[in-house]
């Protein structure tokens, strides 16, 4: 478990891990990075009260550096993945064991079923869910069991994860797809069921949210540049509409700024205004298609207001990141 700034979640997380039956031994290693809440005290605090909780210290506070460390701390043969936000439904454990045996999958995994606790975690948790706010995942989405490209959180056999290395210390974020990328491509198979779904809570604010997808639209492109056979639709929708939506609102700006400022007028500048219908085509689509979602969903009329603009900033932020992608300097 890869653990930062989990004081809210952490013990709940925790509990919902020891909790669970299964015949054969269990241990429990949580990664901690340089928390600026009480979350290495309430690791301490567990591993101390619960002999089969392990701590060890992630320094560098990322995650792909948690879990190299937490799997390095273990030995058994199946490694499952656990957020501290993330909470485990009863007879998770002993589900993906019997699959990563009954199917030969070197990662087996479910969906992230959402939850919030407030209107915004209820509008992000819909979001979340849906093809208009995330894409078509079956992790997200749900669909039929069998091989996928990704699932959420996995659990592995061992020696699969060493075949390939482990974890891309490089990719900060979205180093699961890129796990579950060279698993596939060494010949592995990566195994979905709907069946088995974890809570996750969501950010908080649209602050959380935007830094969230930015960096999500980052290092996805990071996969994009260095796994080219990856690039799909699904990847390219956000840039291009954010691109879209940025051109046509400086070009709507400048025709409206040459129509209206004396002296700087430009015969056919007026036609550069039709640059707005990019910015409000899609804001219009947006609030059409999110009325309809909080409509079918049943959602509070708080978390319906907020659905439009938790769409928009998934998807302005995550096609914002993608564009710039990461910096020059950290760039592999």
């Amino acid at each position: 478990m890869p653990v930062l700034n989990e004081e809210r979640y952490l013990e709940e997380s925790v509990r919902r891990v020891l909790d669970q039956h299964y015949d054969g031994e269990v241990e429990l290693v949580l990664a901690v990075g340089p928390s600026k809440d009480r979350t290495m005290e309430i690791a301490r605090t567990l591993a101390e009260t619960h002999p089969r909780v392990a701590v060890v210290e992630n320094p560098t506070g990322f995650t792909p550096h948690a879990l190299n460390a937490a799997i390095a701390a273990t030995s058994h043969p199946f490694v499952v993945r656990v957020d501290a936000h993330g909470f485990l439904p009863d007879g998770y454990l002993e589900d993906v064991v019997d699959l990563l045996e009954s199917t030969g999958a070197a990662n087996v995994g479910g969906m992230m079923r959402v939850e919030g606790d407030t209107s915004f975690g209820h509008a992000v948790a819909a979001a979340m869910s849906s093809p208009l706010g995330i894409g078509g995942s079956k992790f997200h989405v749900g669909g039929e069991p069998g091989p996928a490209r990704t699932v959420y959180l996995g659990s592995f056999r061992r020696d699969a994860l060493v075949k390939v290395g482990g974890f891309d210390e490089h990719f900060l974020r979205a180093q699961d797809w890129e796990l579950n990328y060279r698993l596939r491509q060494a010949g592995e198979t990566v195994w979905f069921t709907p069946d088995l779904a974890v809570v996750y809570r969501p950010r908080r604010d649209f602050n959380a949210l935007r830094r969230q997808f930015f960096g999500s639209g980052q290092w996805r492109r990071q996969i994009v540049d260095e796994h080219p056979d990856t690039a799909s639709f699904r990847y390219l929708a956000a840039p291009v509409v954010t691109g879209l939506v940025a051109l046509g609102s400086l070009l709507g700006l400048v025709g409206l700024v040459l129509a209206l400022v004396p002296g700087l007028h430009v015969p056919g500048s007026a036609w550069l205004t039709l640059g707005f219908l990019a910015p409000f085509g899609y804001a219009f689509g947006v609030l059409g298609a999110t009325y309809e979602m909080g409509r079918r969903r049943r959602l509070p009329w708080r978390a319906r207001v907020l659905l439009p603009f938790v769409v928009a900033t998934m998807h302005l932020s995550w096609g914002s990141g993608f564009l710039r992608s990461i910096p020059r300097s950290s760039r592999r």
